[in-house]
């Protein structure tokens, strides 16, 4: 098993704060979803991420409004997403 110090882990995360994170999250989960050819689930899985991304606390994201108006899209876009879609 190869050990790795965890000043090496913490100075590779630091750049990063939880915006990033969620961003990279968003992007696996939506391409997670598009193999099951269903745009109810990707509906649902923007309006969730839409919602988190809305409810994030100030402090814990570096530019927290542009995250807010990304998410206050996504919860727009994510229902007109799940109503038009047919299966």
């Amino acid at each position: 098993m190869i050990e790795v110090p965890l000043q090496t882990i913490d100075n590779m995360l630091m750049p990063f704060h939880v915006g990033h994170i969620l961003l990279g999250a968003f992007a696996l989960a939506i391409l997670g979803t598009l193999p099951l050819k269903s745009m109810k689930v990707v509906g649902l899985n923007i309006i969730a991420f839409g919602a988190i991304f809305l409810l994030l606390p100030v402090d814990m994201a570096g530019n927290t409004i542009v995250y807010r108006l990304f998410g206050a899209v996504l919860v727009i876009v994510g229902p007109m997403l799940y109503a038009a879609a047919d299966s």
